[in-house]
């Protein structure tokens, strides 16, 4: 996560408030959320971050594959309409 610029309390949020992920593989769950940012990231400034978490759940239980972080800004606020 930190690699990627994703904070702890970031994935909480997604996971929590998030919408879900319309691109998340067959038995994966997923989340996405867009938090502004305003910021610098491997040297170039954006505007907003968009957070995805893929994970599954066993048991009751949460099990985080991975979340990625992509930069940029004016990206949707909400759930993707589907062609």
């Amino acid at each position: 996560m930190e690699q990627r610029g994703i904070a702890e309390a970031e994935i909480e949020y997604v996971l929590n408030v998030g919408w879900e992920a319309t691109d998340a593989k067959s038995g994966t769950s997923g989340r996405v959320a867009v938090f502004p940012f305003r910021g610098e990231w491997q040297g170039t400034f954006y505007e907003e971050k968009e957070v995805t978490v893929y994970y599954k759940e066993t048991d009751g239980d949460i099990v985080l594959l991975t979340a990625k972080a992509r930069y940029g800004e004016s990206f949707p606020k909400g759930p993707r309409d589907e062609d």
